[in-house]
């Protein structure tokens, strides 16, 4: 059992990337035997420059390999990864070239794990076949027929292949986590604030008892003192007004801790906002919050959580963000602030989608606006307002 858990705990994603790493060493193997690669390249007639050129176009690849891996998953900077993806492939060629060997089609099997994390699936697969296919020019360079050098390309496909979709796996594996880790953030936000509605209305229905049950009493109790007041003779009677002026004081304190209570009726979402900004991977989130953040309609407040759980998605899938800061305050017009800003690579134009849209149209239902202002490489601001009264109503 001991042995089960330690493998699940492993990030497969992780688990990738060095399998692949230590398939690109292994591939460097025959470089090792510095006097057994130029005797080869000397017997293939290859220029005197071959083997410096096959150890430059070797290192280029494990350095291409090492940083388009860093951050598997991330569409930040995608257009100096998909640069990254074609120096990949055409150092893998080149090795192959150099070295007169089948090296290059055991490099191309390293490229495909990196292929379904830049790619679309259809493009992922039309780039793994060209460049194992690229590969009959190479191998007939070795002396093979072009019949031959097909069929040889043909065979390390199917090894490209089973690598894809090993990587195709894990990318969905990883989408599944990430969206079962939302759903998990959203159920502990809906938690809390389920937890803070049951607080409040604990605390209505004490101060309905109270009122209703407590302060009826003591009313009747302060009545029928006052009564015995006038009836009573001395001394006697001195002792009951001195129970008529406790009587009073006990239903003043009574009605006091009911007021109190009524007053503070309010959801206090600081629990919520934290359950859906912790643990976002790859994401931290700075919160700036009131000292107590409350908003007293239930659905205001869900207004709230939904932008926010908007926000944190957009940070994470499409602007690439490593820092967001949400700031929350109260404006003199009594509505309620929020302040976004990331890091992320921004957009030049700004085309909102569903869930954009979807917020804008949860703030104007309450008579609240947005403002989304954004450039490339200039991160992503956003300003939502909510008014926290209805619009007329004091």
């Amino acid at each position: 059992m001991m042995a089960a858990m330690s493998w699940v705990s492993f990030n497969h994603i992780r688990l990738l990337r060095y399998a692949g790493l230590f398939a690109y060493v292994c591939a460097g193997i025959p470089l090792l035997r510095v006097d057994w690669a130029l005797g080869r390249l000397d017997a293939l007639d290859q220029p005197s420059f071959a083997l410096l050129a096959w150890v430059l176009c070797y290192l280029a690849f494990g350095l291409s390999y090492w940083l388009l891996t860093r951050n598997l998953g991330s569409r930040r900077y995608w257009g100096v990864k998909l640069f990254g993806l074609l120096v990949l492939t055409g150092t893998a060629m080149a090795v192959g070239w150099y070295s007169q060997s089948g090296l290059s089609a055991l490099l191309l099997v390293l490229v495909s794990v990196v292929l379904p994390w830049l790619l679309t699936l259809p493009l992922g697969i039309a780039w793994m076949m060209l460049q194992n296919f690229a590969l009959v020019p190479v191998f007939t360079s070795l002396g093979m027929d072009p019949v031959n050098a097909f069929l040889q390309a043909s065979l390390y496909l199917g090894f490209s292949a089973l690598t894809f979709v090993t990587s195709v796996v894990a990318r969905q594996q990883a989408e599944e986590r990430e969206q079962l880790r939302g759903l998990n953030s959203e159920l502990r936000a809906t938690r809390a604030l389920l937890a803070e509605s049951s607080r409040i209305t604990e605390r209505m229905r004490i101060a309905r008892e109270l009122h209703d049950l407590v302060g009826h009493h003591l009313t009747a109790l302060s009545l029928n003192l006052e009564v015995a007041s006038h009836l009573a003779a001395e001394p006697a009677g001195e002792h009951v007004r001195k129970a008529q002026a406790v009587a009073k004081q006990l239903l003043g304190d009574v009605r006091e801790v009911v007021s109190e209570l009524r007053q503070d009726d309010a959801l206090d979402l600081t629990q919520a906002l934290r359950s859906l900004t912790e643990g976002v991977p790859g994401l931290a989130v700075r919160l700036e919050l009131p000292p107590r953040f409350c908003v007293e309609d239930p659905r205001r407040a869900q207004v709230v959580l939904r932008c926010v759980q908007e926000i944190v998605t957009n940070a994470v899938r499409h602007a690439g963000a490593r820092n967001l800061t949400l700031r929350f305050e109260r404006t003199a017009d009594g509505e309620l602030k929020l302040e976004a800003r990331d890091d992320g690579r921004g957009a030049g134009e700004i085309r909102p989608g569903n869930g954009l849209t979807g917020m804008r149209e949860r703030l104007a239902e309450f008579g609240g606006r947005l403002a989304i202002d954004t450039a490339h490489e200039r991160g992503f601001a956003l300003d939502a307002w909510l008014p926290l009264q209805t619009r007329g109503t004091t």
